[in-house]
């Protein structure tokens, strides 16, 4: 997701999640719902979702199973704090479907895999990783007249940090107080993500003037992190998505309700459209209406004489010559705006019925925006899509699949 400026551009994005919230999640990436609110997904092509690392059981088993084998350790943790984290790894749609689509997606999802292992800190702490296969891009789809599929990666794991714990006063050994007692993997959102000095190209951290260091915000580093991982293994047609933007912060489903805005503001311009022909179509039912009414006159024109003809007045003679001369020019009329009424009519029935549709399955986002209008324009603007035409991609070696 990116402007529609032609560039392909790599996103990376981290969710923090509880134990609250991440049933749902697990329900999501494993397509584990019998029903789904999202429209685009195809249940039919489930089977296509490509798993880097199943799980081996319910995300909250596995994480107390870790915690039992204490290869993690929720010492100090709160009860109400983040004990999951989500990455989502994503590419605009356009990229795969110029370089060959699904085959493309997967071989380029399990080089992200094998970086998202490096930036979580190690395979043990990943509960799942699924490339999702049957998310259809509805607006690419339309456009192309052919079913195209919004590849992306879902990477659930542990956020750890390692911590040394150290000996304590009471320890009996003097020797020992102060000094490395064991290292554990402590969960913590907060430390895992935290900011970063920047560092200037020897390797040095920038100073403000102030004198404190100048801080990278941590998911700009994960941006950098997805990015480079990619450009060493060989996908060098793509750019980083933007520094400071809030392209750093999206998601597949502000994607689509950002598309879903663009339909909107589509079926308004038809409407508008269709309302110019529907005032063409009150033009024509005008005009017959006055044709009647000539009809009406001309049949109250001339008296009939004792011999059988007609006899017309002279003005009446007149006004028939100028009708006769007018009906031939209205009868040319006619024929355009009878055949403009019969496309308005048509056009007028499926925009009717495609904006029936969006508006059923648009119906939330209608009513977020009616409840918190301003909160929801600042979350769109901040939505953007690049669908590039004829990409430039150099070949790369094939990477065997390792989970």
């Amino acid at each position: 997701m990116a402007r529609n400026d032609g560039v392909d551009r790599t996103f990376a994005r981290n969710r923090n999640l509880k134990e609250t919230n991440i049933a749902h999640t697990e329900e999501h990436n494993e397509r584990e719902m019998s029903v789904y609110r999202n429209p685009d997904i195809v249940a039919e092509r489930n089977f296509m979702n490509v798993h880097y690392k199943k799980p081996i059981a319910k995300y909250e088993e596995m994480f107390k199973q870790l915690e039992t084998d204490k290869v993690i350790s929720t010492r100090g943790l709160k009860q109400d704090a983040d004990h999951y984290g989500e990455l989502i790894f994503d590419v605009n749609s356009a990229y795969f479907h110029n370089h060959g689509g699904y085959e493309f997606a997967k071989q380029f999802y399990l080089v992200a895999y094998h970086a998202a292992i490096d930036i979580v800190g190690g395979k043990e702490y990943i509960l799942s990783a699924v490339m999702h296969a049957d998310e259809r891009n509805r607006a690419m789809s339309e456009a192309l007249g052919q079913d195209i599929y919004h590849y992306h990666l879902h990477v659930v794991y542990i956020p750890t940090v390692e911590k040394e714990i150290l000996w304590s006063k009471r320890c009996k050994d003097k020797n020992l107080v102060g000094t490395v007692k064991e290292v554990i993997r402590q969960v913590s959102s907060s430390k895992k993500w935290n900011s970063k000095p920047a560092l200037d190209e020897e390797g040095q951290p920038i100073i403000q003037k102030n004198g404190k260091p100048v801080l990278r915000k941590s998911y700009s580093v994960l941006q950098d992190d997805f990015f480079q991982a990619m450009k060493d293994k060989g996908y060098d047609d793509l750019e980083r998505g933007e520094r400071g933007s809030s392209e750093e912060h999206l998601t597949v489903t502000q994607f689509k309700v950002e598309k879903e805005k663009e339909r909107l503001d589509e079926l308004q311009n038809q409407v508008l459209t269709n309302e110019k022909k529907l005032k063409r179509i009150e033009s024509v039912s005008k005009i017959q209406n006055q044709i009647q009414a000539r009809y009406e006159e001309i049949d109250h024109m001339g008296k009939e004489t004792f011999t059988g003809n007609v006899q017309f007045t002279k003005p009446e003679a007149k006004k028939l010559k100028k009708l006769a001369k007018q009906s031939i020019e209205y009868k040319s009329k006619m024929i355009s705006l009878n055949n403009e009424l019969e496309e308005a009519k048509k056009d007028i029935g499926i925009w009717k019925r495609r904006y029936e549709e969006l508006k059923k399955q648009t119906k939330d986002f209608i009513e977020a925006i009616r409840k918190a209008p301003e909160l929801v324009k600042s979350f769109i603007r901040k939505v953007l899509h690049t669908e590039k035409d004829v990409p430039k991609h150099q070949q790369h070696k094939k990477h065997e699949r390792t989970i």
